[in-house]
C-alpha cells in the first residue's frame, strides 16, 4: 500500500511538471488561442465529473484547429476513449455529440507519445474551423464509457490554434 501511494505521489509530481512545460512552452507559441488541461485525482475519470472548458473568442475572422489531449497509462484497459460532448455557443444554443478517440492502433500500440508507462496523444479533431460568433463558448467532456471511474486516465486537455 505504501509503495503504490509513493508511485502515485510520483506520478502526480511527474503530471505537474508535465503540465507546467506544456504551459510555458505554449505560451511562447503566439497562435495558440488557448489551451487547458484537467487533472483527475488518483487518475480515475468518474462518469460524474464533467470536464469544463470556458474559451473567451475574440477572432471570428481567422481559422483554427481544435484539438485534445489525452494523457493515459500504459495499463489503461481500452484502445478507445467515448465522450459526450457538449458545445454552448455565445448566442445560447447548445449542441450535444458523442466522439470515441481511438487510443491505440490494431495491433494494441499506443498513439502519441510516451515516457515510460505514460502516453500523450493530441487528437485533432476539427482543422481550419472559424468560430462564427465573438464571445465566450464552453466546451464540456463526460466520459461516456461502460466502467465508473475510467481507470488510468491522467489528464485532459483542450486546445485552439490558429491554423497556418
Amino acid at each position: 500500500m505504501l509503495k503504490m501511494k509513493k508511485k502515485m505521489m510520483v506520478r502526480n509530481k511527474i503530471n505537474t511538471l508535465f503540465i507546467a512545460v506544456t504551459v510555458l512552452l505554449c505560451s511562447c507559441n503566439k497562435n495558440v488561442v488557448f489551451t487547458e488541461y484537467h487533472t483527475f485525482p488518483e487518475n480515475e475519470w468518474h462518469a460524474k465529473e464533467k470536464v469544463i472548458f470556458d474559451v473567451e473568442i475574440k477572432d471570428s475572422q481567422s481559422l483554427n484547429n481544435i484539438s485534445l489531449k489525452v494523457r493515459h497509462s500504459d495499463s489503461y484497459p481500452y484502445s478507445n476513449l467515448y465522450m459526450f460532448v457538449t458545445t454552448s455557443y455565445p448566442d445560447g444554443k447548445v449542441k450535444r455529440d458523442t466522439m470515441e478517440v481511438i487510443l491505440a492502433n490494431q495491433k494494441g500500440e499506443w498513439m502519441g507519445s510516451g515516457a515510460g508507462d505514460i502516453f500523450d496523444f493530441e487528437v485533432p479533431i476539427k482543422k481550419n474551423v472559424r468560430f462564427a460568433l465573438p464571445g465566450k463558448y464552453q466546451f464540456t467532456f463526460e466520459h461516456a464509457m461502460r466502467v465508473d471511474p475510467l481507470p488510468q486516465i491522467m489528464d485532459f486537455g483542450f486546445e485552439i490554434e490558429k491554423s497556418n
